[in-house]
């Protein structure tokens, strides 16, 4: 059971509440989408992926050579609404991410 003291210990980091953000907005996204939208590395995007794993947090499906990540389905409803209403409240803290995404050609991680 994730505890409200872990959830928010997870997301005390710019790169995964964003990421954890993101992810929750569009249901799925690889590596290579969050590289985009967050301007990092793969190492780094990764990492704070993997992190985000541990927690409980995300899931990730591998498709060829890439991972999809997506919000875990056992995840709280409290935390989905904090999510959401992050998101929802505060659009000018993914708005350049969203941006990027956006520019983000959809077979990126196809190819």
């Amino acid at each position: 059971m994730l505890s409200p003291l872990t959830f928010f210990k997870c997301l005390a980091e710019d790169t995964r509440l964003k990421s954890l953000l993101l992810i929750s907005l569009k249901q799925e996204l690889c590596v290579c989408q969050l590289q985009a939208a967050l301007e990092l590395s793969q190492p780094k995007v990764s990492r704070h992926l993997a992190s985000l794993r541990q927690c409980d947090l995300l899931i990730d499906e591998r498709r060829g050579k890439w991972v999809y990540y997506r919000l875990h389905p056992a995840l709280p409803d409290w935390a989905c609404d904090v999510l959401f209403n992050i998101s929802n409240q505060h659009g000018d803290y993914l708005a350049d991410c969203i941006k990027r995404l956006a520019a983000t050609c959809q077979s990126t991680c196809e190819s």
